[in-house]
């Protein structure tokens, strides 16, 4: 392949922005990211405190939950400091290595918490269309086995996208990164060559984990919901559908804030790149943000032994 005076072979180390176009405001703009980052490890760690010392949320529905807060907390961490260190303190070099580890991080997290998703939609399912038959279904092995092939199926279909990169792209117009992350197609961007097998990768393992996904949840709420108008008194029918809100509100900002992100990335040309690059930021961390405070509001359960905590911290106070 002919090599021409503006390539470079292999970069030991790449630049990244942050957000292209507000560079001069990204110390502002780091604020509310640090907010929220803190809320949500904050937050996310309590949830996990909560469901591991009281026994009686020791149920499927309260053990996804413990893995989708601890995915988030592994998410918002792979991502934040970075982010941070180059709003704040210009640190926007990072090894070649470390970039690919970041981006297998990122995207596998990413399909472990849509695969979470999937786990409870299926549990809600269970619960409420064979309530009799859930406690024999959900075992603590299924549980388990469940948790084991999200986490596999997300590393294993993101695994290729590091060799494809490693091995097909080796030469690279420049070593600048206009993003605030290592992002799948960031990287790819910056490759002189054909890039086209990378694409076409990325895009069947976004379908296929995203789109397999939605599909999947989807038609889980439809059998739910037709299972719920059907249920002859209407205080059931408030109850059965009432466990399944805070799911519902999480799924909806997972798929609609992801499906926006891809969409405007890769079809809104027009859109200044500092609206990609900001919503693609918000996108990784709102939901780890906004995870725990749905699921603490909206399920009783946990509403109880946070407000049990509470009091007895204010007793032992006195």
């Amino acid at each position: 392949m002919p090599v021409s005076n503006f390539t470079v072979f292999m970069p030991s180390v790449l630049t990244l922005v942050g957000v292209p176009g507000l560079e001069s405001v990204q110390c502002w703009i780091g604020i509310p990211f640090c907010a929220m980052y803190l809320i949500a490890m904050v937050g996310n760690s309590f949830l996990l405190f909560i469901i591991k010392s009281e026994r009686s949320l020791h149920e499927p529905m309260y053990i996804f939950l413990a893995m989708l807060g601890a995915t988030d907390i592994a998410l918002g961490s792979s991502i934040m400091p970075k982010i941070l260190g180059i709003f704040w303190f210009h640190m926007s070099e990072i090894y070649f290595d470390t970039c690919l580890l970041q981006m297998w991080l990122i995207h596998t997290f990413q399909g472990i918490e849509s695969g979470i998703l999937v786990a409870m939609a299926l549990d809600r399912y269970v619960a409420i269309c064979y309530p009799l038959r859930h406690a024999t279904i959900f075992t603590c092995q299924l549980v388990s086995q469940i948790g084991a092939v999200v986490i596999l199926r997300a590393a294993i279909l993101v695994a290729p996208c590091l060799v494809l990169i490693k091995c097909r792209l080796q030469f690279y117009h420049t070593t600048v990164i206009s993003h605030s992350y290592c992002e799948h197609m960031a990287i790819v961007k910056l490759a002189a060559g054909n890039v086209q097998v990378n694409k076409i990768y990325g895009l069947f393992v976004a379908f296929s984990v995203a789109g397999f996904d939605l599909i999947f949840i989807t038609l889980s709420y439809i059998q739910i919901f037709i299972t719920v108008f059907h249920l002859p008194q209407k205080e059931s029918r408030f109850k059965a559908f009432n466990t399944c809100i805070a799911h519902i509100c999480v799924f909806l900002q997972f798929y609609l804030l992801a499906f926006f992100s891809f969409f405007t990335h890769r079809f809104g040309s027009h859109i200044p790149p500092y609206i990609h690059i900001l919503f693609s930021s918000i996108y990784l961390l709102f939901p780890p943000f906004l995870n725990p405070l749905v699921y603490g509001i909206k399920t009783k359960q946990i509403r109880v032994h946070v407000i049990k905590i509470y009091l007895n911290q204010k007793s032992s106070g006195l």
